[in-house]
């Protein structure tokens, strides 16, 4: 049975194994910081090992269960999301569109494009929910 462990403060998705008379555990995939199930990790994962059943949806409802603790719990988390906040911004700030369009890459231009408008979407909906004092009691 597949589970998810946190290992100070990353997460993993587990699987244990009964051997010679032990319980050992093989290490399925990363999640990172904050444990997210993307349709990849699942293909990865049941290509690297087709021999294990995991119950998806519920890997999937424990992960979001425990993607929103440290938001909620830990001063820290929102340091380091602070942090990545700053570095995207400077690094969104240093990239010159002009030497964008020197390259032949259509298909990471779009990318980068798309990936853009998701984050103006996703901030847009952030600040109005500040703004109309939802979430937040403070305004900034």
């Amino acid at each position: 049975m597949a589970f998810i462990r946190k290992r100070s403060n990353r997460y993993y998705l587990v699987h244990s194994v009964r051997e010679k008379g032990g319980v050992r555990q093989i290490h399925l995939a990363s999640l990172g910081r904050r444990p997210v199930i993307t349709d990849d990790l699942i293909r990865g994962v049941t290509g690297k090992h087709p021999w294990v059943q995991i119950d998806w949806r519920d890997i999937k409802e424990k992960a979001s269960q425990e993607a929103i603790k440290p938001v909620g719990a830990y001063a820290e988390y929102l340091r380091e999301l602070l942090a990545d906040v700053r570095n995207v911004h400077l690094g969104i700030a240093d990239l010159q569109l002009p030497a964008l369009e020197m390259t032949n890459d259509r298909e990471l231009k779009g990318r980068l494009m798309t990936e853009l408008r998701l984050l103006r979407g996703t901030l847009d909906v952030k600040l109005n929910l500040a703004r109309k004092g939802r979430y937040l009691s403070f305004r900034a």
